[in-house]
């Protein structure tokens, strides 16, 4: 079923059309050009980096909770996946979005989700949110190699490694152990959200031809930096939101001393 109010690009074509751009934006990416995928968490934010030129845009989850009012990891399914439609359909290029751990949706499910809600990526994270550990490494390998198995090469399917976010006596080794599972479920892409810049070639190392996703965070190093380390392709969780808080927040504060500056 399409989302109401989707039309042209929205269709099952052109899904598999936006689907095939957002894989090859991902391939051969030159040292120093990690692909750049600001993250919307609103049709107007989505509008205004799809007209500064960015030829794909990622959802952040925690993005999508703050402006539904929700805090990071408790905005319902139901709400995350009419945000994502709202965004794809507000703009011609591919979405991928950020779908936390997939809500305990059966595989095939949470595919027919994605591809109601038009976005032609998701991206996964290996948190339990039950226990605020990881989740067994192989269980959740063959639960992304089901995911795979039931989207075919339409969905982009980025697999998130959340070792350094969780701690434990060798977050790196982990994060190896879990790329190198993860790459072999067939995910398309792997995310070690918060590793260091100086682990970023290591992980390289291990994912042959997949996309390495690194976190690009204020005052971190220069995106081609990054992209020299062994990103692919950089994103920035709520970051951008957050800037754009502060900016409202000048806006309120002039309001509040009654003027308006240019």
């Amino acid at each position: 079923m399409t989302p109401p109010g989707v039309t042209g690009t929205g269709t099952r074509a052109g899904a598999a059309e936006r689907a095939r751009l957002l894989r090859d934006l991902h391939r051969g990416r030159r040292a120093h050009d990690p692909l750049v995928l600001p993250g919307p968490w609103d049709a107007a934010s989505a509008r205004a980096f799809e007209a500064a030129g960015f030829p794909a845009l990622a959802t952040p989850s925690a993005g999508i909770a703050a402006s539904l009012g929700y805090e990071d990891g408790a905005t319902p399914p139901g709400e995350m996946f009419a945000a994502v439609a709202r965004i794809v359909r507000s703009v011609s290029v591919p979405v991928t979005a950020d779908l936390e751990g997939g809500y305990g949706l059966p595989p095939a499910e949470l595919v027919e989700r994605i591809r109601e809600s038009g976005a032609v990526g998701v991206n996964l994270e290996d948190t339990d949110r039950a226990t605020g550990g990881l989740k067994d490494a192989g269980a959740h390998a063959e639960w992304l190699a089901r995911v795979r198995d039931a989207a075919g090469p339409e969905l982009f399917v980025n697999a998130r490694v959340d070792a350094y976010l969780r701690g434990g006596p060798d977050p790196a080794g982990e994060a190896l152990t879990r790329a190198r599972l993860y790459a072999a479920a067939g995910a398309d892409c792997v995310y070690p959200i918060g590793a260091p810049p100086s682990d970023l070639p290591a992980l390289r190392s291990v994912l042959g031809n997949l996309s390495l996703n690194a976190l690009a965070v204020p005052g971190g190093p220069p995106f081609a930096e990054l992209g020299r380390l062994g990103a692919d392709r950089l994103t920035f969780g709520n970051a951008l939101l957050l800037r754009a808080v502060g900016g409202l927040a000048n806006l309120a504060a002039e309001l509040r001393a009654g003027h308006l500056t240019g």
